[in-house]
């Protein structure tokens, strides 16, 4: 009688157990389970400019899903964002650098089957100048191969044209910050 009290008991604490971790899994639109390994950036404003915000970086099997959250652009507006080689910003984000390209592939959309692993395309601004932006990118990862993390976030002033080489014409740097692991 007392083994099966102990055998129901340990059942009954495991499925609550397991339970308890459904609660907490993050799941891709593929029911993959996401692996918790993230970094993020806070944007701030380079020197005379007000476009601030945050860009997280979450490892999703293979790629990584990018999710950019910013206030105070111009209205109704696009603006280049990437990743750039620096992992500080100075007043006027050049301390970031030149776009992070370890590959050595031609500037061009996040989607093209060839670019910078830091193009990100363009976030576009609402009537009240707030954006978000969501997109999973290859070739990158949260701390592996090609992490971002020990890079910089820069948003420029005008929208990134996605070919014009070897930045995409996306004008002076408006708001940057360098990406670190998330704290848990």
């Amino acid at each position: 009688m007392l083994k099966t009290v102990f055998i129901a008991s340990v059942t009954i604490l495991s499925m609550l157990a397991l339970a308890c971790n459904r609660g907490h899994t993050e799941t891709t639109s593929a029911g993959k389970d996401l692996k918790k390994i993230q970094a993020a950036a806070k944007l701030d404003p380079t020197k005379g400019n007000q476009a601030k915000g945050t860009i997280t970086f979450t490892q999703d099997g293979d790629k990584v899903r990018v999710v950019a959250d910013m206030t105070g652009l111009k209205p109704n507006s696009k603006h280049g964002i990437h990743i750039h080689e620096g992992a500080e910003c100075g007043e006027d984000g050049m301390a970031a650098k030149g776009h992070w390209n370890p590959d050595n592939n031609p500037h061009g959309a996040p989607t093209d089957a060839k670019h910078h692993a830091g193009d990100l395309g363009n976030i576009e601004a609402d009537a009240h100048g707030n954006a978000h932006l969501e997109l999973t990118v290859g070739g990158i990862s949260v701390n592996g191969a090609n992490a971002v993390v020990g890079h910089s976030v820069v948003v420029h002033a005008d929208p990134d044209d996605l070919k014009t080489q070897p930045t995409g014409n996306s004008g002076a740097r408006i708001a940057c910050g360098p990406i670190k692991l998330a704290e848990k």
